[in-house]
């Protein structure tokens, strides 16, 4: 009869440690995604506010004004496109170094970069195609992410795989620059959508298994702006690749 008591208590406490577990996981997962979130939320204000600012409409249609021919067709373009970039492998390499509100700050600040780089995208395509693009990104991540959450199986073993395919995407891409081929940028695009596809369930799933209730605060943010990183980059590459595929332009 004790030894059963033990066994029960035992087997109390075990389940308890599990609902505690779970419920720090489920406040870090969402800390990322609130995170990704806010940061797709500047990326849009600054696209859109930079867009207005750069165009206005005349009875001759969509004109730049001179902060648009500034930003779009002098060399500043070149500091507009790859600014972003120096960003994120800045804030990669020195997160863990960083204070939790240092790196938030970054974070912020890079979103907003890419939000001023993404505002000609409205000169592209329709509004209303970037819009309908945006929604349909927002369920497939959203539904992938779930899945890299919640399945059993273990999508370690993708890695290799999309890494693979990433290199192939940013690789055909340089030489498209050259080549302008319009089926070659067709192929990148369907590719694109497949491997950033797959890397949204597979970061999903890596995040979660970052997680360790024994960090401390600091350490915990910091994981969770990273996590958020890897995220939005999904996220924002997965919009483009279908924009290309789907966007009407203009």
């Amino acid at each position: 009869m004790a030894e059963f008591k033990v066994r029960t208590a035992a087997q109390t406490q075990a389940g308890a440690r599990v609902q505690e577990v779970d419920a720090g996981l489920r406040a870090y997962m969402l800390r990322v995604y609130n995170y990704m979130a806010t940061g797709l939320a500047i990326t849009g204000a600054a696209a859109a506010a930079t867009y207005m600012a750069a165009t206005e409409t005349t009875a001759a249609g969509v004109q730049l004004t001179q902060l648009g021919a500034l930003l779009y067709t002098s060399p500043l373009k070149w500091v507009v496109i790859l600014a972003p970039l120096a960003m994120v492998f800045f804030l990669s390499f020195r997160v863990h170094k960083m204070s939790v509100a240092a790196a938030q700050t970054t974070f912020w600040i890079y979103a907003a970069m890419v939000g001023v780089s993404f505002s000609i995208l409205g000169l592209v395509y329709s509004g209303e195609s970037i819009t309908r693009v945006f929604l349909i990104t927002a369920a497939s991540f959203g539904a992938l992410s779930l899945f890299g959450y919640t399945t059993k199986k273990d999508l370690s073993g993708w890695g290799s795989f999309l890494f693979m395919g990433l290199i192939g995407i940013i690789i055909a891409s340089i030489v498209n620059i050259f080549l302008a081929s319009s089926a070659l940028q067709f192929v990148v695009s369907v590719i694109g959508v497949l491997v950033f596809a797959g890397l949204t369930a597979y970061d999903t799933q890596q995040i979660k298994e970052m997680y360790y209730e024994g960090d401390g605060e600091v350490a915990a943010g910091r994981k969770a702006i990273m996590g958020a990183l890897r995220l939005y980059l999904d996220f924002i590459n997965l919009f483009l690749m279908l924009l290309q595929l789907f966007g009407n332009r203009e």
